[in-house]
């Protein structure tokens, strides 16, 4: 795009933003809302100011009236549904995901519940800005950042608990609730792995912003898979077949996701996004633990506890893929050794 061109493109964004306050100020009974939604999801390409982002978090907590932060949900999907605008639509997503990890939960339930009436407040499968090659780029960005915000309401639903704010509750989990919530946090991880920026988005400012809210985010999505494996493998050896067939796909899904979320936090690394933030050392688990569950599931569920005795005995140490340390003073944990070895430092 030229100088020119995007100098235009700029200019006509800012009289969309001005028009549209103006059009608050006289129509909506809604008025204070309506213009700070307005002037935090705006066209410039700059974070939002934070004033206007917390007078939406105003409008939206418990002790405000319900039909008020319906109001304030369906503005927010009006928004996104009506642009073609990247810094529209990902200034908007980022609202809404700060919303998700700084108000309470009510607010979860009363975005499920308009989606459940609704066309899905979240779907951006269609959206593109193709107005320049980077705002192309963007785009792409912005459509697995929505494919994260969704998956992450979908595992609130699942789990009923907020991973990122609670703390992780997988470890003491029985064998059907883990069989249920495992396979909804690896899913949540991928859509953390699908967010790796390529291109020009690793760059972009405002991309960078969002992006180190999912890195927070995906160490304590690892940490609840961490544990939930651990739990998981301490009951697999007297699983019926069934069941034994679901954690062992569960298990190699992890071996796979250990390597990726590796490869992820090196991109992060690279572009300093997550400084000061706490990441997690990642080790490989041991495929002769794999070996041994494989020969299990074969005979599945005679002699449970003899396999299981056999299993314990090919288990070798994992192999150490990354180790990315905290920039923070790092706290003092009790360690228990579990098979995925998660470690904070």
């Amino acid at each position: 795009m030229s100088g020119s061109q995007s100098s235009l493109r700029r200019y006509l964004g800012a009289i969309k933003d001005t028009t549209t306050v103006s059009l608050a100020k006289v129509n909506s009974d809604y008025k204070e809302l309506d213009i700070a939604i307005v002037k935090a999801t705006n066209h410039v390409e700059r974070p939002s100011k934070e004033r206007y982002i917390r007078a939406i978090f105003m409008a939206i907590s418990a002790t405000r009236p319900r039909a008020d932060v319906a109001y304030c949900i369906h503005a927010l999907a009006r928004r996104l549904s009506k642009t073609h605008n990247w810094a529209v639509a990902l200034k908007t997503l980022i609202v809404i995901h700060r919303a998700l990890r700084e108000v309470d939960q009510t607010f979860h339930e009363e975005v499920i519940n308009y989606s459940r009436s609704r066309t899905h407040m979240l779907n951006m499968s269609h959206f593109k800005d193709d107005s320049s090659p980077n705002a192309w780029v963007y785009s792409t960005w912005v459509r697995f950042y929505a494919l994260f915000l969704e998956e992450r309401l979908e595992c609130f639903r699942v789990l009923k608990y907020d991973v990122e704010i609670d703390p992780p509750r997988t470890k003491e989990l029985d064998t059907p609730d883990l069989l249920e919530q495992l396979p909804a946090l690896q899913e949540l991880l991928f859509r953390v792995l699908d967010c790796q920026p390529e291109g020009a988005a690793v760059q972009n400012h405002i991309i960078q912003l969002a992006l180190s809210m999912v890195v927070t985010e995906s160490t304590k999505i690892y940490q609840a898979l961490t544990d939930g494996i651990d739990n998981l493998v301490d009951k697999f050896f007297e699983m019926q077949r069934n069941d034994a067939l679901k954690a062992l796909d569960m298990y190699r899904r992890a071996v796979k996701q250990a390597e990726r979320l590796s490869e992820f936090y090196e991109v992060c690394k690279s572009v300093y996004v997550g400084r000061g933030d706490r990441f997690v050392k990642i080790e490989q688990p041991p495929t002769s633990f794999l070996q041994a569950m494989e020969e299990y599931v074969k005979e599945a569920p005679l002699a449970a506890g003899a396999k299981k005795e056999q299993a314990m005995e090919k288990l070798t140490a994992p192999k150490e893929i990354l180790a990315i340390e905290y920039e923070k003073p790092p706290k003092v944990v009790e360690e228990k050794p579990n098979h995925l070895n998660l470690r904070l430092k």
